[in-house]
């Protein structure tokens, strides 16, 4: 859609106004702000004067300031030494992208880093800008600070960042992505037909992309508060490895969206287009994980970490007419990829002695799994916990079996009440 002319304008106001405000409260601890040379902005310096639709001239890694990147970044394949600031809250590595309306990912239209892709216009008075800046030699920081909505309005604004991270010390390429929200209180701008913002990022292949939960819904509103794959609200953050998305390895898993009143429930959503390649995913001290698919495809086989005692795990199963876990009698071995006779949509492992002290982290237990179809995974990965109130004191193996016998057993019975 083309952005009306001023008549048009003053007849969408009213119901523009109605889908583009939301109410939030500021989450002002989770931006980077003011380091040495960061200006009197707190930011760095001004990416591009006030505008609507703009973008910044191409910024080289490794020219910029003093900051590292030697490589660049190595972005689904691709290395890039290069990138555009977009007005609309997004940077790009092909050229400018003006776009105002955000589409849905994928595209095949430019590889493209997303924290709000909307609307954004900073030419009202009241508005703030886009600026640029490099805490360190490995950190580059982009943030949208008080920025408005189209056409011209500064009542509500939005303040967010972008944040890439050189990690060249785990390959040349490697880098970390962070989004981080400070305050959204607006999600479309007047001319989008209602369209809410998107965050994530895409390859521009058609293939590899990845979509923040609630983009282009009125969810979008709430992401400087709601949950995040970091256990932090307002906070989301990437790892981009071997040019490859999260998940495709288990030194990379997909981070799960965490739950500040759960921390010890993961939720996953990511989408799948190949049903037979390996996903891994990770999330008190756990003896064992549950796997439950919300909505999308059934699990097909699963793929256990190596390493613990006997490098067993005990197989349960749910039983839909005792509403409750039974145990199977089958031992799935850590490392090889164990294939379900039928696919499920839930099962439990058990049998992570608490010696382990295996803390349930989004990154303790690293889990791979198949699907026995394509699209859009909805899950979640919950630990099975015990307390142990002196770590110092976790008693010998002997001992271990007993125990873990009546914390299983106290489990189960309060999963029937």
């Amino acid at each position: 859609m083309s952005k009306p002319s001023r008549f048009k304008l003053s007849l969408l106001a009213s119901a523009a106004l109605a889908f583009s405000i939301s109410s939030t409260t500021a989450n002002a601890s989770v931006l980077l702000s003011g380091w040495e040379g960061s200006t009197e902005s707190r930011y760095g310096n001004l990416a591009m004067n006030s505008n609507d639709d703009g973008s910044s001239g191409p910024i080289v890694f490794n020219t910029f300031e003093a900051l590292g990147f030697d490589n660049g970044v190595n972005f689904f394949g691709t290395s890039y030494d290069r990138f555009f600031i977009n007005n609309n809250g997004n940077i790009t590595f092909n050229g400018p992208v003006g776009t105002f309306t955000p589409d849905a990912f994928p595209n095949n239209e430019q590889p493209m880093i997303a924290p709000f892709w909307g609307d954004v216009d900073t030419r009202c008075g009241d508005c703030g800008g886009v600026f640029i800046g490099s805490p360190n030699e490995d950190t580059l920081v982009v943030t949208w600070n008080d920025v408005g909505y189209y056409d011209q309005n500064s009542n509500p604004t939005n303040t967010f960042q972008l944040v890439l991270i050189d990690r060249e010390d785990t390959g040349a390429g490697n880098f970390d992505v962070e989004f981080r929200y400070e305050d959204i209180g607006w999600t479309s701008g007047e001319a989008s037909s209602g369209v809410p913002a998107q965050a994530g990022y895409d390859a521009g292949d058609g293939e590899n992309f990845f979509t923040v939960p609630g983009s282009q819904t009125a969810a979008i509103a709430d992401i400087d508060e709601s949950n995040s794959n970091t256990g932090t609200p307002g906070i989301w953050k990437f790892a981009i490895r071997d040019g490859v998305l999260p998940g495709e390895n288990p030194e990379n898993p997909i981070l799960p969206i965490v739950n500040p009143e759960t921390p010890t429930d993961y939720e996953f959503e990511f989408s799948i287009d190949d049903p037979d390649e390996l996903v891994f995913i990770d999330p008190d001290v756990a003896v064992g994980y549950d796997y439950i698919v919300n909505s999308g495809p059934n699990i097909a086989s699963v793929l256990l970490p190596e390493g613990y005692d006997d490098n067993l795990f005990d197989l349960f199963l749910w039983d839909d007419g005792l509403m409750d876990w039974l145990d199977t009698g089958t031992d799935i071995a850590g490392g090889v990829e164990y294939d379900f006779t039928s696919p499920v949509d839930r099962f439990r492992i058990m049998g992570i002695d608490v010696s382990n002290m295996l803390e349930p982290t989004p990154d303790a237990f690293v889990t791979g799994l198949t699907f026995d179809g394509s699209g859009v995974i909805n899950m979640n990965q919950n630990a099975v916990t015990v307390f142990v109130p002196d770590p110092t004191q976790v008693p010998a193996p002997s001992t271990l079996f007993l125990m873990l016998g009546a914390l299983f057993s106290t489990f189960l019975l309060r999963k029937r009440k």
